[in-house]
């Protein structure tokens, strides 16, 4: 179950719930650590940096933008949206290395559907970097559909959109 800006996600069989709620300033380190670690296994096969390792992540804490998701109160990843005329846009999910596969992402992808919801928006969009391979194997598993593949800012990005009626095609 997601709900709403503070929402959280209820996991079955006695696992934590993933709790989501709109990061605070004082959240900057962690997100900040929590970004450098999920995206640093990229910083080699893409020669460069990921673009979110480079955000102000002061200016997006403060812009409302940036939710964290939380097992037993420690972060363990982010998500980065905001509405757009037509639809969501996810600018970033990041989930630390050692709560991947936990339903961390999943649950921030549920969140961005609620989210959409709210705002009256029936589509959510993003990018992923070609060489993030993962990442390309995971959203269409989550109902993401790509849509086109183009060159912006230097970095080879993949661009997907999923429309909420449609359902994932399987389990992340």
């Amino acid at each position: 179950m997601v709900s709403g800006a503070g929402g959280s996600v209820e996991r079955v069989g006695g696992t934590p719930a993933v709790k989501i709620r709109q990061a605070l300033g004082a959240d900057e380190g962690a997100v900040r650590a929590c970004v450098d670690a999920a995206y640093a296994p990229y910083v080699e096969r893409m020669g460069k940096p990921p673009a979110p390792m480079l955000d102000d992540y002061t200016n997006l804490i403060n812009s409302g933008v940036v939710y964290v998701a939380t097992l037993d109160d420690r972060l363990v990843g982010i998500i980065v949206l905001w509405p757009k005329e037509d639809h969501l846009y996810i600018d970033n999910v990041a989930v630390l290395p050692e709560a991947q596969g936990a339903g961390v992402g999943a649950a921030l992808l549920g969140f961005a559907d609620a989210q959409a919801q709210q705002a009256g928006l029936n589509e959510i969009r993003l990018y992923t970097n070609e060489k993030m391979t993962e990442n390309i194997q995971y959203y269409p598993k989550n109902g993401y559909h790509e849509t086109h593949r183009a060159t912006d800012a230097g970095y080879e990005r993949v661009y997907y959109s999923r429309f909420l009626d449609s359902q994932p095609s399987s389990p992340a």
